[in-house]
């Protein structure tokens, strides 16, 4: 059975970097037709896509995180991290690691980690 846990601060300061890792028991990040996802959720609000690397090690970024957003991965832990530059308190969500699997026309987000709760606050 596939796992992913979040791990990192709880709290992070205004205009420094915030830096999750998310740990894959289970599977491998290198396996076919499957991207490691990071997602968010402000509070009281929907989740937001950040981004993702394949199992190849390519990114891809939402546009509108983009310029402060960097994920990058180490097979040998079967880790990958995320990290977002010059938080803002409108940073503050519950961030969530996600696999999605591509194959042909199944597409689906099928392993979910629980979630951590990140705030930006001085």
């Amino acid at each position: 059975q596939v796992q992913l846990q979040e791990s990192g601060p709880g709290l992070v300061k205004p205009s420094q970097t915030l830096s999750l890792t998310c740990t894959v028991s289970g599977g491998s990040i290198t396996t076919n037709y499957q991207h490691w996802n990071w997602i968010r959720q402000p509070p009281g609000k929907g989740l937001e896509w950040i981004g993702y690397i394949t199992y190849s090690g390519s990114t891809y970024y939402s546009p509108s995180l983009k310029s402060r957003t960097s994920i990058s991965r180490d097979t040998s832990k079967n880790q990958f991290t995320l990290q977002l530059s010059s938080v803002t308190p409108e940073d503050t969500a519950v961030y969530y690691c996600a696999r999605l699997t591509q194959y042909g026309d199944y597409t689906q987000y099928d392993h979910w980690g629980q979630g951590t709760q990140v705030t930006v606050s001085s």
